[in-house]
């Protein structure tokens, strides 16, 4: 039996590459035959002669090596929220076919909750949609666990449901395990009459075995609203008499983590009253009355408002004040 050492400076192991979340296959294909015969040429007086050496021939052992790449960033989720999902990939780093036994776990240490894993909690990401999707096939182990040729990956989901006791800003965390059929164990092991044709299987250097965690993040961002009216009339005063303007302020402000999107702010302008043209601000910022590149607008339809586009909001974006004044008629 040849030692360990040995068989792999045979085979030319080469070490895992790493690339766009892609790993690459060690060296040559497990089971290929490396074959070698000398050639010796010499001559006698003026006869040149050729004698070959016995063929040797080595067959290349198995790697068992595999790679588990987180796919999604922190999933941001409400309390009690159910089937929340999160994407990764499995690939086969070693360089024969390999299938792959996967778990999941989501009781971690050092986070702020415990995921609860759903029923099914693992799938494949069958339609390539990235997210969880009715086509998707839940995963059975030891029935249809992924059976991958070198470099080839499959996409894998993890589903978790939220406890409704979590708070804002809290982080839980789970994690997805892929496991060699065939073994694993310290690198350098070997598996014999395991690998590819009956060759020997050895572990490589990420042991059989790989694991990626990802987290959930706890995300209740709110907006508030806060309107004050200052009153001047035309006679220096502050009454509200016809013919008075009325200046609105609001202030619109984000807490919590997250972002709110596509955030639109509207007030109509109230009865009894004529918008003053040329009065709507944002941020001390003048806004056209029509619906143009600026983010407001006085519109008619379907009655007379402003309109601010105000887009994403977060903690970070600090208040937004929007101005705007009628006349009492």
């Amino acid at each position: 039996m040849l030692h360990i050492s040995r068989l792999l400076a045979l085979v030319g192991v080469v070490s895992l590459a790493f690339a766009a979340n892609k790993a690459h296959a060690v060296g040559a294909p497990a089971g290929s035959n490396i074959d070698n015969t000398a050639v010796v040429t010499y001559s006698v007086g003026t006869v040149t002669a050729t004698t070959t050496s016995n063929p040797t021939s080595v067959t290349v052992a198995e790697i068992l090596d595999v790679v588990v790449t987180l796919q999604t960033p922190n999933v941001p989720v409400v309390p009690g929220a159910t089937q929340q999902e999160m994407l990764y990939r499995v690939t086969n780093a070693g360089n024969g076919p390999e299938a792959f036994l996967l778990s999941m776990a989501s009781v971690i240490g050092g986070d702020d909750f415990d995921p609860v894993a759903a029923a099914p909690a693992i799938y494949f990401d069958t339609d390539a949609s990235g997210d969880l999707s009715p086509g998707d096939v839940p995963y059975v182990a030891g029935s249809n666990d992924p059976l991958l040729d070198a470099d080839d990956f499959v996409a894998v989901l993890i589903v978790n449901d939220i406890p409704n006791s979590v708070a804002d800003g809290n982080r839980g965390r789970a994690s997805l395990t892929a496991a060699a059929r065939t073994g694993t164990g310290t690198a350098g092991f070997e598996y014999a009459g395991a690998g590819v044709g009956g060759t020997f299987a050895v572990v490589g250097t990420t042991e059989g075995d790989g694991t990626a965690t990802g987290e959930y993040l706890v995300s209740g961002i709110t907006l508030d609203a806060a309107k004050t009216a200052a009153i001047a009339d035309q006679f220096g005063g502050q009454r509200p008499i016809p013919g008075a303007t009325i200046t609105y302020s609001i202030v619109v402000t984000a807490t919590g983590t997250g972002s709110a999107l596509s955030t639109v702010f509207s007030d109509a302008v109230p009865a009894n009253t004529t918008y003053v043209p040329g009065t709507l601000t944002l941020n001390s910022v003048s806004l056209s009355d029509g619906a143009d590149a600026d983010a407001g607008e006085f519109t008619t339809t379907p009655n007379a408002r402003v309109v601010v586009q105000l887009g994403t909001l977060a903690t970070a974006s600090g208040p937004q004040t929007i101005q705007f004044a009628v006349t009492i008629n």
